[in-house]
């Protein structure tokens, strides 16, 4: 068991109606704002992909999806989506969707080989979105720009959240932070890839660390991610890789950076074979999503996922995800947190 216990954790809100009520008003007010940000229109996502299609994502390229056979379609294998990059590219081009516009939706999904601690738990979920943008788009200056608005997002939910909840009061700095993996790395080159992380979110409280996937000087990566959505090896004119990042805000309860989105510029048909030769797997090449993206049947998007029981974790001050989502803990967490006054769904 992973577990953090925040010295003298109070629940701001008291009551579990309270809460409750808090939960509805911030992803109420957040979608919203996102969609007026970045042109959004809500769509509904499907919960189970067919398995073979390369549809689904495999985030890390590790973690096993919830695989199972179905009657009606002679035991086709299905599986429960991890997240739904691929599905919205393809959803974008059947809709016709022009750039500048795109669209969202409530992505629920199962994870069975999560960690469970504070922040992970096997039921995810998440505003997906994906945008179409132009060739001319896939660049630096304008994943900056996309990042800003999203911030802005969440700081205008937060501030809307203080009016209704006023013992909730604002913590978030005007602008977020931006710095490459390998800058990170050359500036904290002792540490860990969470304790670099920690370390400049520490700092500035709310940060954009770009270019993940993508190898660094001393070998390593600084986080996993698949080869065949976020572009993490395109040079961006800088001296670095990588059209792609995490948002991470400074947690004060835990004590730690803490991410709210994983997004960036998805790969093109270069940039696919690209990676897919340096994480040796061409031979995804032949699925489903990929023969189109390869063919030049797809737009270039934009998108990310942005955790929805996490931001309201976040702007409502809890101490543990399960505070904020119905799911399975072990019996001595859930012991643990409630002599620690946090008490889990």
């Amino acid at each position: 068991m992973s577990l953090f216990i925040p010295k003298n954790y109070r629940n701001l809100l008291g009551s579990t109606e309270r809460t409750e009520k808090a939960i509805k008003s911030v992803k109420d007010m957040f979608q919203l704002n996102l969609s007026a940000q970045l042109a959004l229109l809500r769509v509904t996502a499907p919960m189970v992909v067919l398995t073979g299609t390369g549809i689904n994502d495999d985030l890390n390229g590790v973690e096993r999806p919830v695989r199972f056979p179905v009657k009606s379609l002679e035991d086709r294998r299905a599986e429960v989506v991890h997240s739904l990059a691929k599905w919205k590219r393809l959803k974008l081009a059947e809709l016709k969707i022009l750039p500048g516009r795109g669209i969202y939706t409530d992505m629920n999904a199962l994870r069975p080989d999560e960690e469970l601690d504070n922040i992970h738990s096997i039921y995810v979920d998440q505003w997906d979105w994906e945008k179409v943008i132009t060739r001319e788009d896939r660049n630096l200056t304008f994943l900056k720009q996309t990042v800003r608005r999203i911030y802005e997002a969440i700081k205008v939910t937060q501030n809307r959240i203080y009016v209704e909840f006023p013992q909730l009061v604002p913590d978030l700095p005007e602008e977020i932070f931006f710095i490459h993996s390998e800058q990170l790395l050359q500036m904290y080159p002792d540490l860990s890839p969470k304790q670099r992380e920690d370390e400049i979110t520490r700092t500035h409280k709310a940060v954009f660390i770009i270019g993940i996937g993508g190898r660094l000087t001393d070998g390593t990566i600084h986080d996993g991610r698949a080869a065949d959505y976020d572009d993490w090896s395109t040079p961006t004119g800088d001296g670095y890789e990588g059209l792609n990042g995490d948002i991470l805000l400074w947690n004060d309860i835990l004590e730690h950076a803490f991410e709210i989105s994983s997004m960036g510029i998805r790969v093109d048909e270069e940039a696919l074979r690209r990676q897919l030769e340096i994480r040796n797997e061409e031979e995804k090449s032949e699925l489903y999503f990929h023969r189109k993206l390869l063919a030049g049947e797809l737009p270039c998007t934009i998108g990310g996922g942005i955790g929805q029981s996490r931001l309201c974790m976040y702007l409502l001050k809890k101490a543990h995800i399960g505070e904020i989502q119905s799911s399975l803990w072990p019996d001595d967490m859930i012991r643990a947190c409630h002599a620690a006054g946090i008490d889990l769904a």
